[in-house]
């Protein structure tokens, strides 16, 4: 009950504060002060964020201090604080790309190496902060992980056909202006990717990026470009990427309502008989009424569809649920 009560005036006062907080930013707006405004909203966000945390919070806590409770008394304040973090195993994860499972994943064409057409996909993506505004830009470095699976479940024996592992390092820097641009912030990063096999499967590659993000109503513009690390001949698995991959991609995604959309495109920019690209559509869409957890339908067509199937042509149809959007 004092829990229930705890959160119950916590959010009660927290949602008098956010109200201020939007008249000061409507006040700020309409002096011409879009700094101050950016800040009030950046101050919104934040709490906004405190109050879905509250409940877990309180839970931890409470969970926390009954284990506490509980141990050989310890004297030095900094072995205390250092055990009630492990208690509490707050690692403060967020989801990163799209986290998803997708029971039917066809491919619309057979392959020579007895695949079944029809198996599962899924992806695990996550993203931790690692420091924040070090260098007064308003600035978070991250370290991100995306895991993505192929599994011929519909296989007699069901193994993982193919899985890429993409751990990265990567910076986002908010673009704050006075006036309302389009062009809302940066992004750039380290990202090693592969898919762990040994020759002849093995596949690696790593990159420098740069995104930048722009918004047009309800249209968000995300253009992307990335330089390959050179690998010396003897250990590079896969010399020819970028003539399937090439030096960049472009996302656009259009929310509207409790559905998204969006698009990817990629091409290796060669205007002749090599060209090579891909084309990627996502659906996400109220999954029975839950608020996270989405309905989800992927199609896909071109090359680099997985990194063993980087110089191959496909067309993927993919049905099933994601987590994070």
């Amino acid at each position: 009950m004092i829990i229930i009560l705890t959160i119950f005036f916590t959010t009660l006062l927290s949602a008098q504060t956010l109200d201020l907080l939007y008249k000061k930013a409507k006040e700020y707006e309409q002096n011409g002060d879009f700094k101050e405004a950016m800040l009030a909203y950046k101050e919104i966000a934040n709490k906004e964020r405190n109050i879905n945390r509250t409940y877990i919070d309180e839970e931890i806590k409470v969970t926390n201090d009954v284990i506490t409770e509980n141990l050989n008394p310890i004297e030095n304040e900094e072995t205390v604080e250092t055990i009630e973090q492990i208690l509490a195993s707050n690692f403060n994860l967020y989801p990163y790309h799209e986290n998803y499972l997708f029971p039917i994943s066809y491919d619309t064409r057979k392959r020579s190496d007895g695949r079944n057409q029809m198996e599962t996909k899924f992806q695990l993506s996550v993203k931790k902060p690692i420091i924040s505004n070090f260098f007064g830009f308003n600035e978070t470095v991250y370290f991100g992980y995306t895991h993505t699976s192929w599994w011929q479940l519909y296989n007699e024996s069901a193994p993982f056909r193919e899985t890429n592992y993409r751990p990265e390092i990567f910076v986002n820097i908010p673009y704050i202006s006075s006036d309302k641009t389009a062009l809302k912030g940066f992004k750039f990063g380290f990202l090693h990717e592969s898919n762990g096999q040994d020759e002849p499967k093995s596949r690696s590659w790593n990159r420098l990026y740069l995104e930048s993000y722009f918004q047009l109503g309800n249209l968000f513009a995300i253009p992307k470009v990335w330089y390959r690390i050179p690998e010396k001949e003897i250990d590079d698995d896969n010399p020819d990427i970028q003539d399937y991959l090439g030096y960049g991609d472009l996302t656009l995604v259009y929310p509207y309502k409790r559905h998204t959309f969006k698009l990817l495109l990629r091409n290796n920019m060669k205007f002749d008989d090599d060209n090579k690209g891909f084309t990627q559509l996502d659906w996400t869409f109220p999954f029975f009424g839950s608020k996270n957890t989405f309905g989800y339908i992927q199609l896909s067509n071109g090359y680099g569809d997985s990194l063993i199937d980087y110089d191959k042509e496909i067309s993927r149809i993919n049905f099933g649920i994601s987590l994070s959007r």
